[in-house]
């Protein structure tokens, strides 16, 4: 049986992966709108309250650079790693890799 509990618990395990998600989106500079869709294209929808505020968390944490770019329509900002932001996407892509190893291994029927 789902309940508001197990609910609440599946946001929380989404919430861990969402800052690895959105910078392994970030390799190119990509405008708010663009990253939804790419994520949301992948299988991970993101909602624009949580997506925004994120952007803003990691570009203030310096892990992000923006600029604001005029191309055809309105004026977008646009977001992209910067240094520290790849270099933070190697080491947690190394221990998301490391987590879901382990979870494999705890999460298969025991065979004995």
């Amino acid at each position: 049986m789902v309940t508001a509990n197990s609910t609440n618990l599946e946001l929380e395990l989404r919430r861990g992966v969402v800052v690895l998600a959105t910078l392994s989106q970030l390799r190119t500079p990509r405008y708010g709108y663009a990253l939804r869709q790419a994520l949301a294209d992948n299988g991970l929808s993101i909602e624009e309250g949580t997506l925004y505020p994120l952007l803003r968390r990691l570009e203030s944490q310096g892990w992000l650079q923006s600029e604001w770019k005029i191309e055809d329509g309105p004026p977008r900002r646009y977001y992209a790693l910067n240094d520290r932001g790849r270099a933070l996407l190697v080491k947690l892509t190394a221990s998301w890799q490391g987590i879901n190893e382990a979870m494999d291994r705890l999460l298969k029927e025991d065979d004995r």
